[in-house]
């Protein structure tokens, strides 16, 4: 639910008067996306960042905090706002809660299944079989929601690759979403509501930008992160301009 989501973040509405250059870039952005205007919400936080959210297209929200706002020159918050038009027009909103559900749905077939395995082995103590199948069904409680986790959290980072390329066609200016993308890396600290059940949504991580090391630690964080690296985001935006 979007009224959920603005409320966990603490979201309130935007108005012209207040947020006149976020307003006034929805409306064109919504125009060259052929999309109908979302409504608009702002988060009082210094922090730079920004997500849409909502049902479908006649029911999307986009909202941002007071940080991107007044951090952003008008062209970078172009590229934002794109992006974030693109998440309604490419139906993120849709998919991601169709992942969310699902890994879900796995973690309590996991559940079912170790619980079956238990009340059948009960009955036969000795048997072996009975005992490898009580292991077995452990080992799949642990590792399936953890899979399906991880599915999850690959197909948001691809979306947000998605949602640049779609974002940069909307201005036919990716230089614009490059310099945003780097503003947001650049900024460390959290947001003072960050949220886990929320975080995918947003373009950057809530959490603040990690600072990634080399070497196995790396490949780590990267499979547990929301979102692709900026660096790596910043690159294919501006080589699929070359």
């Amino acid at each position: 639910s979007d009224k959920l989501v603005l409320s966990m973040n603490h979201a309130r509405p935007a108005t012209r008067e207040e947020f006149f250059d976020f307003y006034t870039v929805a409306e064109n952005m919504a125009i060259t996306a052929g999309l109908p205007m979302p409504k608009l919400y702002v988060i009082d936080d210094p922090a730079p960042n920004a997500f849409a959210t909502g049902r479908d297209e006649k029911h999307a929200v986009v909202c941002a905090t007071t940080g991107l706002l007044s951090m952003m020159n008008r062209t970078e918050l172009e590229g934002v706002i794109a992006h974030e038009m693109s998440h309604i027009k490419n139906r993120d909103m849709l998919l991601m809660t169709v992942a969310v559900v699902l890994a879900g749905f796995v973690a309590i077939l996991a559940q079912i299944f170790l619980r079956m395995s238990f009340w059948g082995g009960g009955r036969r103590d000795s048997n072996n079989s009975g005992a490898l199948l009580a292991v077995l069904a452990i080992v799949g409680i642990i590792l399936a929601p953890l899979a399906a986790k991880l599915i999850e959290l690959a197909i948001s980072r691809r979306r947000e690759y998605l949602a640049d390329a779609s974002g940069a066609l909307l201005t036919r200016y990716p230089q614009g979403l490059a310099s945003a993308l780097e503003k947001l890396g650049n900024y460390q600290a959290p947001m003072k509501h960050a949220n886990l059940a929320t975080a995918h949504i947003f373009i950057s991580d809530p959490f603040g930008p990690k600072r990634q090391g080399g070497g196995s630690s790396a490949w780590i964080e990267r499979l547990f992160s929301t979102h692709p690296p900026i660096p790596d985001r910043i690159r294919a935006l501006l080589g699929s301009q070359a």
